[in-house]
C-alpha cells in the first residue's frame, strides 16, 4: 500500500514566539490571510492551533468567536465547538473544521498549508 506523501507550504505568520503571544493573547483568536486563504489563529494555554477561519456548519467567520479550555473554537453564529487538535464539531453535527499545521522555530511562528495534489 502506498503511503501518501504530505507536503505543505510554510508561511512564516510572526518573527517570534514573544511576537506571536503580543499579536494573538491568550485565548484569542486571529484571522490571518495566507496565500487568499482567510485562517483563524489561536492561542490556548496548550499552545497555537490554525484552522480555515470558516465555520463548516454555514461558513462564519471563527476568528470572530472564542476558545475554550478544551481546546475548541466555538462558532459565534451558532456555538458549534470544534476541537483544535482532530477539527471534530463536539456533537457531530457537521463535517469537521480544516486543521493546519503550526511549528515553532528559532526564526518564527509558521503555518503549514497542505499542498493538493494539484499544486504538488
Amino acid at each position: 500500500m502506498e503511503q501518501k506523501q504530505v507536503r505543505y507550504t510554510w508561511h512564516k505568520v510572526f518573527d517570534s514566539l514573544a511576537e506571536a503571544r503580543e499579536q494573538v493573547p491568550l485565548r484569542k483568536l486571529k484571522q490571518l490571510v495566507l496565500d487568499g486563504r482567510a485562517v483563524c489563529f489561536a492561542h490556548t494555554p496548550t499552545g497555537f492551533f490554525a484552522l480555515d477561519d470558516v465555520c463548516p456548519h454555514l461558513g462564519y467567520s471563527l476568528s470572530k468567536g472564542t476558545t475554550n479550555y478544551l481546546d475548541e473554537v466555538i462558532c459565534p453564529w451558532h456555538s458549534y465547538r470544534f476541537s483544535m487538535r482532530d477539527g471534530r464539531e463536539c456533537e457531530f453535527r457537521t463535517r469537521k473544521a480544516v486543521l493546519h499545521q503550526v511549528e515553532l522555530r528559532e526564526d518564527g511562528v509558521f503555518v503549514g498549508i497542505e499542498q493538493t495534489a494539484a499544486t504538488t
